[in-house]
């Protein structure tokens, strides 16, 4: 079987993803003494910025979905503390979103690699089409609703020509992509998908967003994922690609009027390193309700990007904004220094 750019067979990288590495270190003597562990240092550490950085990208997903969509992200980014997005390439208004950012293209800006269609009136198809990845789509030709009938149907081979499919539709409409992230976290759920995931990243040195240091809110959500994220995170590290220490998924909300207090409490008690956080910014009219009934909430986290308040705890708190771009920027730096002559 043949390695990857991670080194590994995707079998084995599949087998640790899992399991995490068997084995280990013998252990010391019972009468030795134990010596204080080392600090591990964060992947902000790691990438230069100082001991206990809190370093924060705010995310928008969704760009592309509807014409909604596109508003929130471009007013969260230009506005806001929003500092990148990601495109769903699958969706009818990826076109108007592409030329936002064909005139803007200092903008940070990714793939929301897209393997569902989870609303009830409003769908979309595979980028490569059904007959390329039957695995993918249902009865109406779209992609499968939910999660877990993705992992119930789709092959890896068809999940990686999507992923490739979709990277070719940004490259060809003029966007090179910052980073590459999962649509409701597909990819995610089965370690086959995750290789290929990791595989194209490296093939193509594009970011992907991968969570690997500490992981607090990961461990918050779904504990039995922490020691598999931590590994995946070594092995994205390994190939040449920035990790972050965390993600904050948004969940946890019970309302749209706390969202503003949720994401406050997020950065008064962030830990250091590299946390993600996700918004979906949207400005709501009429129409996105014949799409989705989490309006109310999208437009929340619209409207949190864009208070004031927010701004000032960032910077009273002395939390250092950032974007996929520079932490590709800053992985090529330490690329280079390690790079022997």
């Amino acid at each position: 079987m043949a390695t990857n750019k991670l080194g590994l067979t995707a079998g084995v990288l599949v087998t640790m993803l899992v399991g995490g590495l068997a084995g280990g270190a013998e252990s010391a003597p019972a009468t030795a003494p134990l010596p204080e562990p080392a600090p591990v240092p964060t992947y902000a550490e790691r990438l230069g910025w100082p001991r206990g950085a809190r370093v924060v990208i705010f995310h928008v997903d969704d760009a592309g979905m509807s014409p909604d969509s596109n508003q929130g992200t471009q007013e969260a980014l230009e506005k806001g503390v929003a500092t990148s997005a990601s495109i769903m390439f699958t969706c009818p208004w990826v076109g108007p979103c592409a030329e936002y950012l064909r005139q803007h293209p200092e903008t940070d800006a990714g793939i929301h690699l897209t393997l569902t269609s989870e609303w009830q009136s409003y769908r979309w198809g595979p980028v490569a089409g059904k007959h390329a990845v039957p695995s993918l789509v249902d009865l109406e030709g779209c992609l499968w609703p939910e999660v877990p009938t993705v992992l119930q149907h789709a092959t890896p081979d068809d999940v990686e020509t999507e992923i490739r499919a979709q990277l070719d539709r940004c490259l060809t409409m003029g966007i090179t992509p910052t980073h590459l992230d999962s649509h409701m976290g597909t990819l995610f759920a089965s370690p086959a998908f995750v290789q290929r995931y990791l595989k194209v990243g490296a093939e193509k040195h594009i970011p992907v967003l991968v969570p690997g240091g500490h992981l607090t809110y990961i461990a918050r959500s779904n504990p039995t994922l922490v020691e598999a994220a931590r590994e995946m995170g070594r092995l994205t590290w390994q190939a040449g690609l920035p990790v972050i220490d965390d993600l904050h998924t948004g969940q946890g909300c019970a309302r749209p009027e706390t969202k503003k207090a949720q994401i406050l409490a997020f950065l008064r008690t962030l830990k250091p390193g590299i946390t993600q956080f996700i918004v979906h910014c949207t400005r709501v009219t009429p129409a996105f309700g014949l799409i989705s009934g989490s309006g109310a909430t999208r437009q929340a986290e619209l409207d949190t990007m864009l208070d004031p308040e927010v701004m000032k705890v960032i910077q009273d708190e002395g939390i250092i904004l950032t974007t996929w771009r520079e932490l590709g920027q800053r992985r090529d730096k330490v690329n280079r220094l390690r790079t022997p002559f």
